[in-house]
């Protein structure tokens, strides 16, 4: 594992990590499907729908209400509509009644306009339920998941989760109110509709209805097939909008790699799944409307058969068989439409199975029930034989050191030594298998998570910054920093260079990711995030690393004062950056080698040293041929002869380049 695989991010924190981290000997996460998540594969409806109403419908039981009365007066019209073709028929038309021509169109009007109103009205309530909602089950599902710990995340990426609250939830929000309306105006003017058919002759609506039994047992059958298609076309939709969220955060490794084609192929295979998947969920979704229209063409063919002639016989009217015959056409529309909703629930029944269970999923890592103070003043840390596994993969073996309250102590070693788990143990984003992490004595799990992270400001590598303007990227919501303050933290940090020159200056957007700024601007924008916040321990990590010479000295110089009076770790490669600190401990394998100030270090020859050597004599002879030499010359002050000492490689190119260019 890199070293900084994962970065810290306590709470408001001044650098958001990149990737979190796995939980101690946690095994590596299934790919993110639902594989990873509780599921209960025949989860009944009603479990689901009890679900959608204790957590979110309730609140508006009374727009339900009047909703509801909406939808019954619209589903009624149909019938009285169906109803009043009985007298237009026999009376008007056959009979020539003129008189009955005025009261029977005024009632054709009357039914439309009466039905336009509550549909208008029932339409308008039940979108702003379902967008209310819609929108409370979005902010609670980012309200959870930021709060999940390291390992929810490791294994969940974060296309993954954006595809839960916008599409998953999306389909839900369409289900309410395909369900509510089914509910209401479509089983309303079914009903009626059958009443105003049986009213006309019951034997005739029985033989209009001889197949629906047929469609009972294909019915169940194709809605397991479509949520069963639904789950598969979800999880391609996840999958896909992982790739792309891969594609567009590393679209510089991609060009310079020459990778676009690729992703492209990688992307289009998906794709491909994607679109076989969701037409065989519509297959399912179509199939249950279009056996309603079978078995409504083969009884109205029975009902034409069987009424017909007994209409010819005298037996009934023009006008009751056309009032039946419209009773019995207007009720298939809604029965196609109440068939159509089981489909649309067998898709939304999986997307909310997703959810529920992400949102019944709870940290790891939580803040103890009766949890100590945090320390107050400027505490130390302490890490007593701490071990940690990444699966397999043991990254910290026996780790132990103290950082004295209000110094500063660096962390050195080789990629992969476990530095950055440090910053982890002690924001908690990790727990640690074995040992103990303190600070101020108080071991790191008996504290609260929020006073912990309270705790610190982190500046990384790489800072994260919102698409929000500069200055709100520094405040981070405070409204208690006044102009001078902030004026005096841009200065410290160096902003203040870069400032002037943006368009409207600290009220300039920074783009998505701070993509309008430069890597070092991005950097000491982090920086002046951590002057602002004032706590009582720091934790950089390569904090100026991507600052021009004078930019580092001045902002190296304001966090030296910053640094003054609080405990300060710092993770460092350049060991320029660390020759002032109080305790450098040189970290290898997951452990401490050795630790001391740095000229004491350099004196030991060990590790720190051949680290040193590399990284300030790449003008000279590298620390091999150092050492070659230096044997030289004790063997040729003992007399002993030598050939000439070998040719250092690096001086060797370095002659190349001079005289052939590189």
């Amino acid at each position: 594992m890199s070293d900084h695989d994962a970065k810290p991010a306590p709470a408001g924190d001044t650098a958001v990590p990149a990737e979190p981290p796995k939980a101690a000997s946690q095994t590596p996460p299934v790919a993110p499907d639902e594989r990873d998540l509780p599921r209960t594969a025949d989860e009944k409806g009603g479990v689901l729908i009890r679900w959608l109403w204790k957590g979110y419908l309730h609140k508006h039981w009374l727009a339900l209400i009047f909703a509801a009365l909406f939808m019954a007066l619209e589903g009624s019209m149909l019938g009285a509509l169906s109803w009043i073709m009985k007298p237009m028929f026999d009376s008007v038309f056959i009979e020539g009644n003129t008189s009955a021509l005025g009261w029977v169109g005024l009632a054709v009007v009357a039914i439309f306009i009466t039905r336009a109103f509550a549909s208008v009205a029932q339409k308008v309530l039940l979108a702003r339920i379902a967008q209310v909602n819609a929108a409370d089950l979005r902010r609670d599902l980012l309200r959870h998941l930021m709060r999940q710990d390291g390992p929810f995340h490791q294994s969940h990426p974060p296309g993954y989760l954006i595809q839960r609250i916008q599409t998953d939830v999306a389909s839900i929000n369409d289900v309410w109110a395909a369900i509510l309306t089914g509910a209401g105006r479509d089983l309303i003017s079914l009903v009626i509709l059958m009443g105003v058919a049986v009213s006309v002759d019951w034997k005739w609506t029985l033989v209009a209805l001889v197949g629906a039994p047929l469609l009972i047992a294909p019915s169940f059958v194709v809605q397991r097939f479509i949520r069963a298609r639904s789950r598969e076309a979800r999880d391609l939709g996840a999958r896909l909008a992982i790739r792309l969220d891969e594609v567009f955060h590393g679209i510089v490794p991609v060009k310079l790699n020459r990778l676009e084609d690729y992703q492209y192929t990688r992307y289009s295979a998906l794709t491909d799944k994607l679109v076989k998947a969701e037409i065989r969920a519509t297959v399912g979704t179509s199939a249950i409307p279009g056996m309603i229209d079978v078995m409504a063409g083969l009884g109205f063919l029975g009902v034409l058969i069987f009424g017909g002639a007994e209409i010819i016989s005298g037996e009934k009217s023009v006008g009751q068989f056309v009032s039946f015959f419209t009773a019995i056409g207007f009720a298939f529309e809604p029965l196609r439409r109440l068939g159509g909703v089981t489909g649309t629930w067998q898709v939304a029944a999986a997307a909310i199975e997703r959810i529920r269970q992400l949102l019944e999923t709870q940290p790891q890592l939580v803040s103890p029930a009766t949890p100590k103070p945090a320390p107050s003043g400027v505490p130390g840390i302490t890490l007593k034989d701490v071990r940690l596994s990444y699966g397999e993969t043991e990254v910290l073996d026996g780790l132990s050191f103290t950082a004295e309250p209000g110094t500063t102590t660096a962390l050195v070693g080789a990629s992969g030594a476990g530095k950055s788990t440090v910053f982890n143990l002690l924001t908690r984003l990790v727990d640690p298998k074995a040992g103990s992490v303190e600070i101020g004595g108080v071991p790191v799990g008996e504290m609260s998570l929020p006073d912990l992270r309270g705790m610190f400001s982190v500046v990384s590598q790489d800072a994260l910054l919102f698409d929000e303007t500069l200055r709100e990227n520094i405040l981070l919501g405070r409204t208690d920093v006044s102009e001078d303050e902030l004026r005096r933290v841009l200065d410290a940090a160096h902003v203040s260079d870069f400032v002037a020159r943006m368009p409207q200056g600290l009220d300039s957007p920074v783009g998505p990711r701070g993509s309008n700024l430069s890597g070092g601007q991005r950097q000491r924008v982090a920086i002046a995030r951590a002057l602002l916040r004032n706590t009582p321990i720091l934790l950089l990590d390569e904090a100026t690393s991507a600052l021009d010479a004078k930019s580092e000295a001045v902002v190296q110089s304001a966090l030296d004062r910053l640094a003054e009076g609080r405990t300060t770790i710092v993770i460092a490669h350049r060991l320029a950056t660390v020759r002032n600190a109080d305790k450098i401990v040189v970290m290898e394998s997951g452990h401490a080698v050795d630790a001391g100030p740095h000229e004491a270090l350099l004196e030991r020859g060990g590790i720190y040293a051949h680290l040193h050597d590399l990284q300030f004599k790449t003008d000279g002879p590298t620390a091999d041929a150092v050492a070659q030499q230096r044997e030289a010359a004790r063997r040729r002050a003992e007399g002993k002869d030598l050939p000439p000492p070998p040719v250092d490689a690096t001086m060797a190119r370095r002659m190349i380049w001079a005289m052939f260019g590189r």
